[in-house]
């Protein structure tokens, strides 16, 4: 395997594996998905969840009770939690397949949720971002403020970031509902984001990445200048002091989160041009796999693997 200090960023890497497991059952597009070390489970427009042995790729437990599409799930131990536009959360043993909970309270369909074993954390199209204690089934907390559909969200035990179509986020107090601040600056929907230490890095439709402390409301950084996206952002990841962006402008950036400075293109697809995006980024220190396709349908999704050392990248920046 080459290193991708070696590569073009024109010439991004593509490694051909073999398919391991194909794992069929779902009558319908599958809108989301989590993985552990055993375990894969999807979320599907069949109204379904499955949960699937990773090794085998067989079926274990095929998950019933969403009314309408599975839109989002979060896996924490062996419980998963799913949003469905049904309105309703369901909390879940991957184990039995039983359905433990369900939640109900969102009056449009819920877009993203998240789940660190205690609470359940909700966003949806009603505008609504709502806390839970899944064990009783009640919601603490419903926070109100944005003015349009939740998006994104991000939950570390002690703060709430929610992302939202009306360009705000807003960072909220898990245990007292309150709203702490309200970042502004971005021009259109926060379309992803990732909370580390305090630290938040959000991507937006507007092409740009912003990295702010949440303890302050300050944006510390824009990241952009003649090397930003030049469209909107689709992923982003904590990588050490570094963060990495894509985009539906065909490539995958390295920036300095100390400085906000762009490091280098880690890949820029050779059809960038011409409809390529990069829908999805997983880094560790040594490798990076980008979920990689076409706006316009005239190429497969594939998988780009690099090796990544970011060890020979410090050394290259000092």
């Amino acid at each position: 395997m080459t290193n991708c200090n070696d590569i073009s960023p024109s010439l991004p890497l593509f490694l051909s594996f073999q398919c391991l497991r194909t794992l069929t059952g779902h009558t319908g597009g599958v809108w989301c998905s989590q993985m552990s070390e055993a375990i894969v489970i999807s979320g599907s427009t069949d109204r379904t969840l499955r949960v699937w042995d990773a090794e085998k790729g067989e079926c274990e437990h095929i998950l019933y009770g969403h009314t309408s599409t599975v839109r989002c799930m979060h896996l924490h131990g062996n419980r998963v939690v799913s949003g469905s536009r049904d309105t309703t959360l369901r909390v879940w043993d991957v184990e039995s397949g039983r359905c433990e909970h369900v939640l109900t309270g969102h009056v449009a369909a819920v877009r993203c949720v998240q789940y660190d074993g205690r609470r359940v954390v909700s966003g949806g199209y009603d505008y609504m971002v709502k806390v839970w204690d899944p064990e009783s089934e009640v919601c603490l907390h419903t926070l109100q403020g944005h003015t349009n559909r939740v998006y994104s969200l991000q939950f570390d035990g002690a703060f709430v970031v929610s992302g939202s179509l009306d360009t705000s986020i807003r960072v909220w107090e898990a245990d007292t509902g309150n709203c702490v601040h309200t970042l502004t600056g971005h021009q259109s929907l926060t379309s992803g984001m990732e909370l580390r230490d305090n630290m938040l890095v959000s991507g937006n439709a507007d092409s740009t990445v912003r990295v702010w402390d949440i303890r302050t409301g300050q944006c510390l950084h824009t990241l952009q200048g003649p090397n930003k996206h030049q469209s909107a952002v689709t992923c982003l990841q904590f990588c050490r002091g570094l963060v990495l962006s894509s985009s539906d402008d065909g490539t995958v950036k390295l920036w300095d989160l100390n400085t906000g400075a762009w490091v280098r293109d880690v890949v820029a697809l050779q059809s960038r041009g011409s409809g390529g995006v990069v829908w999805r980024i997983r880094a560790s220190d040594t490798r990076l796999v980008c979920a990689a396709g076409s706006r316009n349908g005239t190429e497969e999704t594939k998988l780009l693997v690099l090796d990544f050392d970011l060890d020979d990248r410090r050394k290259e920046t000092d």
